[in-house]
């Protein structure tokens, strides 16, 4: 389903109105002045299990929302024109402050009716300081056994977590 939240066409101001372009489809915005379709198209994202050499993992705890105060593994949102790699090292770096190799993926997750599909790596340190940024509040290493999950601010963050202690990422 589209997002009623847009209401006028991008290229010339025309109002947009949803319809079914195709038996089958979701439904579109169309401009009912130029016929521009606008697609909604997924936002992607990335994430990073950081793990030490003695097996630590890299959280840190969120200071803005969503998941204000609840814990998660560095990532963010893929730039345009950024490749996910690059991203991923990015946000390891801005928000955990460490300079990381990525060395495999966990997964790739999506959820019926959110917007965004999320990349998670596994990756080791290979240099910098755990410290945190402005999108921060703490971070911290946690042995597996004592990561907070009952704290983790999405469900990708635990199923993430998850596959990574039962060993299903695959190296690169």
């Amino acid at each position: 389903m589209s997002d009623p939240a847009y209401r006028y066409c991008p290229v010339c101001g025309g109002v947009l109105e949803q319809r079914l372009l195709r038996a089958g489809d979701l439904e579109r915005l169309v401009c009912r002045d130029c016929g521009f379709v606008f697609y909604l198209d997924p936002k992607v994202a990335v994430g990073t299990i950081i793990t030490t050499a003695d097996g630590l993992i890299v959280l840190v705890r969120r200071a803005i929302e969503p998941g204000y105060g609840l814990w998660v593994f560095p990532g963010g949102y893929v730039d345009r024109g950024e490749t996910v790699l690059d991203a991923a090292l990015r946000e390891a770096r801005e928000e955990a402050g460490l300079e990381i190799r990525i060395e495999g993926l966990v997964d790739i997750y999506s959820y019926s009716g959110r917007p965004l599909v999320i990349i998670v790596y596994t990756a080791s340190i290979l240099g910098g300081e755990l410290c945190v940024d402005d999108e921060c509040l703490e971070a911290r290493l946690f042995a597996p056994d004592d990561i907070p999950w009952n704290e983790l601010a999405f469900v990708s963050t635990r199923d993430a977590l998850r596959d990574f202690l039962e060993g299903r990422a695959r190296p690169l």
